[in-house]
């Protein structure tokens, strides 16, 4: 137990030092902290249960946070590849430890109305090149989003929304919308609650799955 708080309050300090190194503008400061954040999370969580798939997810979300600290259109495009793989990970997750609802002949039409809007809308301000990439990225960040809320209940929904609140940021400054002062500062509290979030429900939902007769939780064991 005392190990599982020490790693969650160094997951907290490096997100704190990130976030007040973004509020005020020192670079290094969030180059530093910014690389810790996934490895640590998946620390803590890895004791608690969490599924390899989970697990897997944040190490392309640690991928993806790396490759995103270069300003670079190569360096965006491995960083957005990094995130899908995450996505993926995630689905299939969510599909192995979820439990669909009723909720979902509600939630799905809505999650396709924002993804739609989202695309259009960002469209016309996308470099050409970019376009389809951001529009297939879109669709498995939402497909997820949307796994997250109707399988796993609202602790992981909320992290699927914040998800897609924080990248929809990120692709608004490639289209040029207006942006929000310090806008990394709001990209990054909005991905950092989201992971913690997703990775809360996914941990709770293994936690309430039934035990096998030798007395292991059937999430503890994914592939």
């Amino acid at each position: 137990m005392t190990r599982s708080r020490v790693l969650l309050a160094l997951c907290a300090l490096a997100a704190a030092v990130d976030l007040l190194s973004l509020a005020v503008g020192f670079g290094p400061g969030h180059a530093l902290a910014k690389p810790l954040l996934m490895p640590l999370l998946a620390a803590w969580a890895a004791p608690h249960g969490a599924p390899r798939l989970l697990l897997a997810a944040l190490a392309c979300g640690w991928a993806g946070d790396t490759l995103l600290l270069f300003d670079a259109d190569p360096a965006f495009l491995g960083g957005m590849a990094c995130f899908a793989a995450g996505h993926v990970c995630y689905l299939v997750l969510f599909a192995r430890v979820g439990r669909p609802h009723a909720r979902a002949a509600v939630l799905a039409p809505c999650y396709a109305v924002v993804l739609v809007a989202t695309v259009v809308l960002l469209w016309p301000g996308l470099p050409q090149e970019l376009r389809p990439p951001v529009a297939m990225y879109s669709a498995l960040l939402t497909a997820m989003a949307c796994t997250a809320a109707v399988g796993l209940g609202p602790v992981a929904g909320a992290g699927g929304l914040l998800f897609l609140l924080s990248d929809t940021l990120i692709a608004g400054g490639v289209a040029h919308w207006p942006q929000p002062p310090r806008p990394d500062l709001w990209i990054m509290l909005t991905y950092l609650a989201a992971q913690f979030l997703l990775v809360r429900g996914v941990l709770d939902a293994v936690d309430g799955r039934p035990s096998t007769p030798d007395g292991q939780r059937q999430g503890c064991q994914q592939p």
